[in-house]
Protein backbone atom coordinates (compact mmCIF):
# COMPACT_ATOMS: atom_id res chain seq x y z
CA UNK A 1 0.00 0.00 0.00
CA UNK A 2 3.07 2.00 0.13
CA UNK A 3 2.24 3.54 -3.34
CA UNK A 4 -1.46 4.52 -2.85
CA UNK A 5 -1.72 8.42 -2.25
CA UNK A 6 -2.15 8.72 1.78
CA UNK A 7 -5.85 10.17 1.00
CA UNK A 8 -6.97 6.71 -0.21
CA UNK A 9 -6.11 4.69 2.54
CA UNK A 10 -8.70 6.32 4.49
CA UNK A 11 -11.89 3.74 4.60
CA UNK A 12 -13.92 7.90 4.12
CA UNK A 13 -11.78 8.89 1.29
CA UNK A 14 -12.54 5.37 -0.32
CA UNK A 15 -16.25 4.95 0.58
CA UNK A 16 -16.68 8.43 -1.57
CA UNK A 17 -14.72 7.44 -4.18
CA UNK A 18 -17.03 3.90 -4.83
CA UNK A 19 -20.25 5.67 -3.57
CA UNK A 20 -19.03 8.10 -7.15
CA UNK A 21 -18.51 5.23 -9.29
CA UNK A 22 -21.70 3.37 -8.03
CA UNK A 23 -23.82 6.07 -9.14
CA UNK A 24 -21.87 6.74 -12.50
CA UNK A 25 -22.12 2.47 -13.30
CA UNK A 26 -26.09 2.90 -12.27
CA UNK A 27 -26.59 5.84 -14.32
CA UNK A 28 -25.22 3.66 -17.71
CA UNK A 29 -27.38 0.69 -16.72
CA UNK A 30 -30.53 2.59 -15.80
CA UNK A 31 -30.73 6.61 -16.93
CA UNK A 32 -32.08 8.56 -14.39
CA UNK A 33 -30.39 6.58 -11.55
CA UNK A 34 -28.03 9.70 -10.43
CA UNK A 35 -30.76 12.13 -10.86
CA UNK A 36 -31.11 14.57 -7.38
CA UNK A 37 -34.74 13.21 -7.08
CA UNK A 38 -33.08 9.43 -6.82
CA UNK A 39 -30.73 10.18 -4.83
CA UNK A 40 -32.90 12.10 -2.42
CA UNK A 41 -34.61 8.50 -2.21
CA UNK A 42 -31.19 6.67 -1.87
CA UNK A 43 -29.74 8.96 0.95
CA UNK A 44 -33.69 8.61 2.71
CA UNK A 45 -33.15 4.60 2.58
CA UNK A 46 -29.50 5.22 4.23
CA UNK A 47 -30.29 7.35 6.88
CA UNK A 48 -32.82 4.41 8.00
CA UNK A 49 -29.32 2.05 8.09
CA UNK A 50 -27.45 4.79 9.50
CA UNK A 51 -29.32 5.20 12.76
CA UNK A 52 -29.23 1.66 13.38
CA UNK A 53 -25.76 1.47 12.35
CA UNK A 54 -25.06 4.04 15.08
CA UNK A 55 -25.59 1.69 17.59
CA UNK A 56 -23.90 -1.24 15.98
CA UNK A 57 -20.95 1.74 15.70
CA UNK A 58 -21.13 2.13 19.36
CA UNK A 59 -21.00 -1.63 20.49
CA UNK A 60 -18.26 -2.57 17.89
CA UNK A 61 -16.10 0.58 19.33
CA UNK A 62 -16.65 -1.21 22.94
CA UNK A 63 -14.39 -4.42 22.11
CA UNK A 64 -14.58 -8.14 23.30
CA UNK A 65 -15.96 -8.89 19.07
CA UNK A 66 -18.86 -6.64 20.30
CA UNK A 67 -21.60 -7.28 17.54
CA UNK A 68 -25.38 -6.41 17.88
CA UNK A 69 -27.19 -9.24 16.14
CA UNK A 70 -30.62 -8.38 18.00
CA UNK A 71 -31.01 -5.26 16.03
CA UNK A 72 -33.42 -6.40 13.32
CA UNK A 73 -35.71 -7.71 15.84
CA UNK A 74 -35.77 -4.76 18.06
CA UNK A 75 -36.52 -2.68 14.55
CA UNK A 76 -39.01 -5.10 13.59
CA UNK A 77 -40.86 -4.77 17.23
CA UNK A 78 -40.14 -1.44 17.16
CA UNK A 79 -42.44 -0.86 13.75
CA UNK A 80 -45.20 -2.70 15.38
CA UNK A 81 -45.42 -0.89 18.83
CA UNK A 82 -44.96 2.63 16.75
CA UNK A 83 -47.72 1.64 14.78
CA UNK A 84 -50.30 0.42 16.86
CA UNK A 85 -49.82 3.06 19.32
CA UNK A 86 -50.29 5.91 17.37
CA UNK A 87 -52.88 3.29 14.40
CA UNK A 88 -53.02 6.34 11.66
CA UNK A 89 -53.44 9.55 14.53
CA UNK A 90 -50.77 12.41 15.10
CA UNK A 91 -51.90 12.07 18.49
CA UNK A 92 -50.03 9.09 18.95
CA UNK A 93 -47.12 9.79 18.20
CA UNK A 94 -45.44 10.95 21.73
CA UNK A 95 -46.61 7.58 23.16
CA UNK A 96 -45.24 5.58 20.23
CA UNK A 97 -42.07 7.20 20.31
CA UNK A 98 -41.99 6.72 24.24
CA UNK A 99 -42.83 3.21 24.32
CA UNK A 100 -40.37 2.15 21.22
CA UNK A 101 -37.36 3.86 22.87
CA UNK A 102 -38.33 2.19 26.67
CA UNK A 103 -38.52 -1.22 24.76
CA UNK A 104 -35.57 -0.84 22.50
CA UNK A 105 -33.26 0.37 25.71
CA UNK A 106 -35.28 -2.66 27.81
CA UNK A 107 -33.88 -5.58 25.04
CA UNK A 108 -30.65 -3.69 24.74
CA UNK A 109 -30.10 -3.77 28.97
CA UNK A 110 -30.48 -7.12 28.29
CA UNK A 111 -28.05 -7.84 26.19
CA UNK A 112 -25.93 -5.84 27.99
CA UNK A 113 -26.82 -7.41 30.97
CA UNK A 114 -26.12 -11.24 29.53
CA UNK A 115 -22.52 -9.91 28.33
CA UNK A 116 -20.96 -8.26 31.41
CA UNK A 117 -22.96 -10.38 34.44
CA UNK A 118 -23.17 -13.49 32.43
CA UNK A 119 -20.13 -13.39 30.50
CA UNK A 120 -21.94 -14.21 27.42
CA UNK A 121 -20.01 -13.82 24.07
CA UNK A 122 -21.87 -10.86 22.74
CA UNK A 123 -22.45 -12.66 19.21
CA UNK A 124 -24.53 -15.58 21.46
CA UNK A 125 -26.63 -13.30 23.37
CA UNK A 126 -27.72 -11.07 20.95
CA UNK A 127 -27.96 -13.85 18.80
CA UNK A 128 -30.26 -15.18 21.14
CA UNK A 129 -32.05 -12.33 21.53
CA UNK A 130 -32.85 -12.06 18.25
CA UNK A 131 -34.60 -15.48 18.52
CA UNK A 132 -36.01 -14.83 21.26
CA UNK A 133 -37.75 -11.31 19.61
CA UNK A 134 -38.89 -12.94 16.49
CA UNK A 135 -40.57 -15.68 18.51
CA UNK A 136 -42.17 -12.38 20.16
CA UNK A 137 -43.33 -10.91 16.93
CA UNK A 138 -44.86 -14.31 15.45
CA UNK A 139 -47.01 -14.46 18.86
CA UNK A 140 -47.70 -10.92 18.69
CA UNK A 141 -48.91 -10.66 15.35
CA UNK A 142 -47.86 -14.06 13.49
CA UNK A 143 -46.95 -12.24 10.54
CA UNK A 144 -50.04 -10.00 9.48
CA UNK A 145 -48.96 -6.39 9.12
CA UNK A 146 -50.67 -4.45 11.91
CA UNK A 147 -51.30 -0.64 12.63
CA UNK A 148 -50.83 2.23 10.22
CA UNK A 149 -48.43 5.55 10.43
CA UNK A 150 -49.58 8.88 11.45
CA UNK A 151 -49.75 11.35 8.26
CA UNK A 152 -46.78 13.47 10.27
CA UNK A 153 -44.54 10.55 10.72
CA UNK A 154 -44.63 9.37 7.15
CA UNK A 155 -44.62 13.52 6.02
CA UNK A 156 -41.28 14.05 8.40
CA UNK A 157 -40.00 10.62 6.52
CA UNK A 158 -40.66 10.86 2.74
CA UNK A 159 -41.20 14.95 2.17
CA UNK A 160 -39.49 17.71 2.40
CA UNK A 161 -39.03 19.75 5.58
CA UNK A 162 -36.33 22.15 5.39
CA UNK A 163 -33.94 23.31 2.23
CA UNK A 164 -35.56 20.34 0.24
CA UNK A 165 -34.57 17.39 2.59
CA UNK A 166 -36.80 14.99 4.39
CA UNK A 167 -36.83 15.40 8.18
CA UNK A 168 -35.42 11.81 8.66
CA UNK A 169 -31.93 13.20 6.37
CA UNK A 170 -32.07 16.30 9.22
CA UNK A 171 -32.18 13.90 11.79
CA UNK A 172 -29.14 11.58 10.72
CA UNK A 173 -27.16 14.71 10.33
CA UNK A 174 -28.64 15.55 13.95
CA UNK A 175 -27.22 11.61 14.95
CA UNK A 176 -23.88 12.29 12.95
CA UNK A 177 -22.83 15.50 14.94
CA UNK A 178 -24.41 13.71 18.43
CA UNK A 179 -21.92 10.83 17.40
CA UNK A 180 -19.31 12.64 16.88
CA UNK A 181 -19.62 14.91 19.63
CA UNK A 182 -20.19 11.73 22.34
CA UNK A 183 -17.16 9.74 20.56
CA UNK A 184 -14.65 12.43 20.68
CA UNK A 185 -15.26 15.40 23.02
CA UNK A 186 -16.87 13.45 26.21
CA UNK A 187 -15.65 11.23 29.17
CA UNK A 188 -17.71 8.54 27.90
CA UNK A 189 -16.80 8.76 24.35
CA UNK A 190 -12.79 8.32 25.67
CA UNK A 191 -13.88 5.43 27.98
CA UNK A 192 -15.22 3.87 25.03
CA UNK A 193 -12.17 3.47 23.01
CA UNK A 194 -10.27 2.92 26.22
CA UNK A 195 -12.29 -0.34 26.97
CA UNK A 196 -12.52 -1.33 23.38
CA UNK A 197 -8.28 -0.76 23.05
CA UNK A 198 -7.59 -2.56 26.33
CA UNK A 199 -10.43 -3.38 28.78
CA UNK A 200 -8.03 -4.87 31.04
CA UNK A 201 -5.57 -1.54 31.36
CA UNK A 202 -9.07 0.53 30.98
CA UNK A 203 -9.91 -1.46 34.72
CA UNK A 204 -7.07 -0.79 36.26
CA UNK A 205 -7.33 3.04 35.52
CA UNK A 206 -10.53 3.32 37.22
CA UNK A 207 -12.75 2.98 34.10
CA UNK A 208 -16.16 1.11 34.92
CA UNK A 209 -15.97 -1.09 32.01
CA UNK A 210 -18.91 -3.19 33.07
CA UNK A 211 -21.38 -0.20 33.18
CA UNK A 212 -20.16 1.42 30.25
CA UNK A 213 -20.60 -1.66 28.04
CA UNK A 214 -24.04 -2.02 29.54
CA UNK A 215 -24.74 1.48 28.18
CA UNK A 216 -23.62 0.71 24.99
CA UNK A 217 -25.73 -2.29 24.57
CA UNK A 218 -28.85 -0.17 25.75
CA UNK A 219 -27.72 2.63 23.36
CA UNK A 220 -27.45 0.25 20.42
CA UNK A 221 -31.22 -1.03 20.82
CA UNK A 222 -32.49 2.90 21.79
CA UNK A 223 -31.07 3.73 18.17
CA UNK A 224 -32.42 0.36 16.71
CA UNK A 225 -35.96 1.63 18.17
CA UNK A 226 -35.57 4.74 16.42
CA UNK A 227 -34.87 3.38 12.84
CA UNK A 228 -38.13 0.77 13.14
CA UNK A 229 -40.35 4.33 14.05
CA UNK A 230 -38.56 5.75 10.89
CA UNK A 231 -39.03 2.41 8.96
CA UNK A 232 -42.75 2.51 10.06
CA UNK A 233 -43.47 6.16 8.59
CA UNK A 234 -41.27 5.13 5.34
CA UNK A 235 -43.63 1.81 4.81
CA UNK A 236 -46.99 3.58 6.57
CA UNK A 237 -47.31 -0.31 7.95
CA UNK A 238 -45.50 -2.94 9.77
CA UNK A 239 -44.85 -6.57 9.66
CA UNK A 240 -43.14 -9.10 11.65
CA UNK A 241 -39.72 -9.47 9.56
CA UNK A 242 -39.38 -5.39 8.37
CA UNK A 243 -35.96 -4.95 10.24
CA UNK A 244 -34.09 -8.00 9.54
CA UNK A 245 -32.82 -6.64 6.63
CA UNK A 246 -30.61 -4.32 8.47
CA UNK A 247 -28.71 -6.74 10.70
CA UNK A 248 -26.14 -7.54 8.32
CA UNK A 249 -25.57 -3.93 6.46
CA UNK A 250 -25.59 -2.28 10.01
CA UNK A 251 -22.39 -4.24 10.73
CA UNK A 252 -21.09 -3.87 7.20
CA UNK A 253 -21.27 -0.22 6.98
CA UNK A 254 -19.89 -0.06 9.99
CA UNK A 255 -16.51 -2.22 9.34
CA UNK A 256 -16.26 -1.08 5.43
CA UNK A 257 -16.50 2.68 7.13
CA UNK A 258 -12.87 2.16 8.91
CA UNK A 259 -14.07 0.41 12.59
CA UNK A 260 -12.02 -2.16 13.62
CA UNK A 261 -13.62 -5.19 14.74
CA UNK A 262 -11.08 -5.54 17.28
CA UNK A 263 -12.61 -2.44 18.99
CA UNK A 264 -11.11 0.87 20.08
CA UNK A 265 -10.37 2.38 16.65
CA UNK A 266 -12.80 4.15 14.24
CA UNK A 267 -15.66 6.48 14.01
CA UNK A 268 -19.04 7.39 12.92
CA UNK A 269 -18.22 9.58 9.74
CA UNK A 270 -16.73 6.68 7.44
CA UNK A 271 -20.03 4.51 9.30
CA UNK A 272 -22.66 7.14 7.52
CA UNK A 273 -20.26 7.29 4.04
CA UNK A 274 -20.55 3.14 4.27
CA UNK A 275 -24.22 3.18 4.90
CA UNK A 276 -24.96 5.15 1.42
CA UNK A 277 -22.50 3.12 -0.49
CA UNK A 278 -24.27 0.25 0.76
CA UNK A 279 -27.55 1.43 -0.17
CA UNK A 280 -26.47 2.92 -3.51
CA UNK A 281 -24.97 -0.90 -4.28
CA UNK A 282 -28.33 -2.39 -2.86
CA UNK A 283 -30.32 0.03 -5.61
CA UNK A 284 -28.18 -1.17 -8.33
CA UNK A 285 -28.48 -4.96 -7.67
CA UNK A 286 -32.39 -4.41 -7.76
CA UNK A 287 -31.80 -2.85 -10.89
CA UNK A 288 -30.62 -5.68 -12.87
CA UNK A 289 -33.13 -7.65 -10.76
CA UNK A 290 -31.23 -9.53 -8.41
CA UNK A 291 -33.58 -10.94 -5.89
CA UNK A 292 -33.54 -10.44 -2.29
CA UNK A 293 -32.26 -13.89 -1.34
CA UNK A 294 -29.12 -12.76 -3.87
CA UNK A 295 -28.34 -9.50 -2.37
CA UNK A 296 -28.32 -10.86 1.38
CA UNK A 297 -25.82 -13.66 0.01
CA UNK A 298 -24.05 -10.57 -1.48
CA UNK A 299 -23.85 -8.73 1.55
CA UNK A 300 -22.81 -11.75 3.60
CA UNK A 301 -19.72 -12.71 1.35
CA UNK A 302 -18.69 -8.71 1.57
CA UNK A 303 -19.03 -8.90 5.61
CA UNK A 304 -16.69 -11.92 5.09
CA UNK A 305 -13.89 -10.56 3.32
CA UNK A 306 -14.06 -7.33 5.12
CA UNK A 307 -13.37 -9.49 7.76
CA UNK A 308 -10.92 -11.37 6.22
CA UNK A 309 -9.06 -8.16 5.49
CA UNK A 310 -9.21 -6.79 9.28
CA UNK A 311 -7.90 -10.07 10.31
CA UNK A 312 -4.86 -9.94 8.49
CA UNK A 313 -4.05 -6.88 10.10
CA UNK A 314 -4.33 -4.33 7.34
CA UNK A 315 -6.93 -2.77 8.63
CA UNK A 316 -7.60 1.00 7.79
CA UNK A 317 -8.79 3.27 10.72
CA UNK A 318 -10.09 6.73 10.73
Amino acid sequence: MNGIPPLFRQPLAIALLLIAVLLVLGEQLSPGFASMQQILRLLIVAALLGIVAAGQNLVILGGREGIDLSVGGIISLSAIIAGNLMNGADAGIPLAIAGCIVAGAFFGLLNGLGVTLLRIPPLVMTLGMLGVLQGLLVVIRNGIPSGRAAPVLSQFVTQPVLFGLPGIIWLWIAVGLLMAFLLRRTVFGQRIYAIGSNEHAAIMAGVPAARIRILLFVLSGVFAAIAGICLLGYSGSSFANVGEQYMLPSIIAVVFGGTSLAGGKGGYTGTMAGAVMLVVLQSILTTINIEESGRQMIFGATLLVLMLFYGRGRAMRT
